[in-house]
């Protein structure tokens, strides 16, 4: 039997599942108490939500690049030439 060739490896669907979960914990650091018409919430300009959370879900989107860009191991080595 031949083996299927996939586009991803095992370590790429780690990747993508780590990348996927940082970037959710990123939108759950975003998250906090509402200002509404009658109360101002101060909390909206704290730094977890304006620098933290976005750069954490950043680092998580160029992961997710990372994990869809990188090559599996077997196909690294057949293009080289060094493993058939």
């Amino acid at each position: 039997m031949s083996k299927q060739k996939f586009a991803f490896d095992k370590i790429n669907f780690i990747l993508l599942a780590v990348a996927m979960a940082v970037v959710i914990i990123g939108f759950i650091l975003m998250t906090g108490p509402v200002s509404t018409p009658t109360h101002f919430e101060p909390d909206i300009f704290s730094a977890r939500r304006i620098k933290v959370a976005p750069l954490v879900c950043l680092v998580g989107f160029l992961l997710m690049i990372y994990a869809v860009l990188r090559k599996p191991r077997g196909e690294q080595m057949n293009n080289e030439g060094m493993k058939e």
